[in-house]
């Protein structure tokens, strides 16, 4: 017989209760284009087809039962007595047995039947899921990439050649869909926007290298391949291919927060993330989240776009040709949010400890920051500068601190005008500076966020306090304290979704993961009321 006409007829055995070596409850099929699953009640069978899509080739049998072998093994680094081994189908004609290990016509690998309740994806329907949940999911995923496998063999495949390769792949294949399915203008968007990222922004994705995020990771991290049970059991992974597998954690991660989105809970993947961030320290992932996501998006595009043409019933067809809408316009949205230039204002009383959070914030991104203090030194009141003086006085008049927000919005209209991103650090007490900023941001198509860092008087007092007798960036002392705080204008004129209040009692890393995904909530906010007018 050949491959073909041997698997169908085994497909036909299997159809049968008294086939299984086991009591059978029920028997359901389900097919994906390379696989068929038999599932039986408590274990489930899953056979590679004998096809070749190029990418992947299973014609040959000994290949598909090393790579049996191969998804057992990768597939039990996230899961426990789920993935039970590989059986061997023996006899011939349809006098087939099956039995574990050894030889044969035909291989499957076993597994424990999961409940479809339990999955993620059902959960997230059932509004089951929550952030406490998710929280969990994500430190399972940072133990998970914090022990993966690294190297040689690995590490290539986090370097921007190979992640431009990828990007220009994707656009190729979608190129024939174009016009007829696809928005034409929307895909040259996402295609410069995605190039404009990796050429100007590759410093990024060489950090990831250098700091050990690139790993062999899942591949296919789907809300469908998460379960929760008595512990978190994630199946599915990538085995026929090392490129789709190797990679960027947050490709893995990117991918999970994609689909979770699209299943309309964008709160539950920032839990998620957080839950991860929080363990991992991987703050940067989110300098490069958007971009991964829209890449994943894109990919799920191409897969639904394909499965349209292969689709015999028409119903299905177009319902596969909305899905692939669905996934490119997410993908659009991700690509305005890495695309659209961000001026972070991080604001607040001398001694709050913005400035620190300012270096952080523009360090972690690697954008230009623009500090009040270094701007003022040049105006021409500060020749004549010899340490503090009184409040109003000297290069605290208010024709000097005009000149000096002036100069400070001038360098951030410069750096947003290039399509960059930029960090201001000043007091920003007064509501006019604060409009004059948004007015900017506006003007220039750009998100706007305040970070506004607040803490207790007395702590801003021995802050302040540290600094007597010492020299520094910034002028103030104790005793400009009052006048400073007299003057502070409530941030009140700003919506929720352009500021985050940040409690700086506690040292930064303690909550940069709590602050970085309120950031990331607030920016996608004011994005998708941007994409809803488009």
């Amino acid at each position: 017989m050949s491959g073909m006409k041997t698997f169908e007829s085994i497909c036909r055995a299997m159809a049968r209760p008294d086939f299984y070596p086991h009591p059978v409850k029920r028997i359901q099929r389900r097919e994906t284009h390379i696989s068929v699953v038999f599932l039986t009640g408590d274990v489930v069978y899953k056979l590679k087809k004998p096809v070749d899509f190029g990418f992947l080739d299973y014609t040959d049998l000994q290949t598909r039962r090393r790579m049996c072998e191969v998804e057992v093994k990768l597939n039990q680094r996230l899961t426990e007595g789920v993935y039970l081994g590989v059986m061997a189908f023996g006899g011939k004609d349809d006098a087939f047995r099956m039995e574990e290990g050894g030889e044969g016509v035909e291989y499957a690998v076993r597994m424990r039947q999961l409940p479809d309740e339990a999955s993620l994806s059902a959960m997230i329907d059932g509004d089951r899921a929550t952030l406490d949940d998710m929280a969990m999911l994500g430190g399972r995923l940072a133990t998970f990439y914090q022990t993966a496998a690294r190297g040689a063999e690995v590490e290539p495949y986090g370097a921007s050649r190979m992640i431009e390769f990828n990007c220009e792949e994707n656009f190729r294949q979608l190129g024939a869909f174009i016009g007829d399915l696809l928005d034409k203008e929307r895909f040259e968007f996402l295609v410069e926007a995605s190039r404009g990222f990796l050429r100007d922004r590759r410093s990024l994705f060489e950090r990831r290298t250098r700091e050990g995020r690139i790993c062999d990771g899942h591949g296919d991290l789907r809300a469908e391949h998460v379960y929760f049970l008595d512990r978190i059991e994630i199946i599915d992974c990538v085995e026929f291919s090392d490129r789709l597998r190797y990679g960027d954690s947050g490709v893995d991660l990117a991918f999970l927060h994609m689909d979770v989105e699209r299943l309309g809970r964008p709160d539950l993947s920032l839990a998620m993330l957080r839950g991860y961030t929080e363990p991992s320290r991987d703050y940067g992932l989110y300098t490069v989240l958007d971009f991964y996501a829209c890449y994943r998006a894109l990919v799920k595009t191409k897969v639904s776009c394909l499965g349209a043409g292969g689709a015999a019933d028409s119903s299905k067809r177009r319902e596969i040709k909305a899905l692939a809408v669905w996934y490119f316009d997410l993908a659009f949205g991700y690509a305005v949010r890495f695309a659209r230039p961000t001026l972070y204002v991080v604001c607040g009383l001398p001694g709050s400890g913005k400035s620190a959070w300012a270096k952080r914030v523009a360090d972690l991104f690697e954008i230009s920051l623009f500090c009040s203090d270094e701007v003022r030194k040049n105006l021409p009141e500060y020749g004549n500068h010899s340490g503090p003086v009184a409040f109003g006085t000297g290069i605290y008049r208010p024709q000097a601190r005009r000149r000096a927000y002036s100069r400070l919005l001038s360098a951030a209209q410069a750096e947003l005008k290039r399509g960059r991103p930029v960090v201001l650090d000043a007091t920003f007490s007064r509501r006019k500076w604060r409009e004059e900023a948004v007015r900017l941001a506006e003007d220039l198509d750009a998100t706007i966020l305040f970070m506004e860092c607040v803490s207790s008087k007395t702590t801003l007092l021995e802050r302040l306090g540290r600094r007597e007798g010492k020299s520094g960036k910034s002028d103030a002392r104790a005793q400009h304290l009052p006048g400073l705080v007299e003057e502070f204008e409530g941030l009140d004129e700003l919506s929720a979704e352009r500021r985050v209040r940040i409690d700086t009692e506690a040292p930064i890393e303690e909550n940069l993961a709590s602050v970085l995904s309120d950031v990331y909530s607030k920016k996608r906010a004011q994005v998708e009321r941007i994409i809803g007018r488009l």
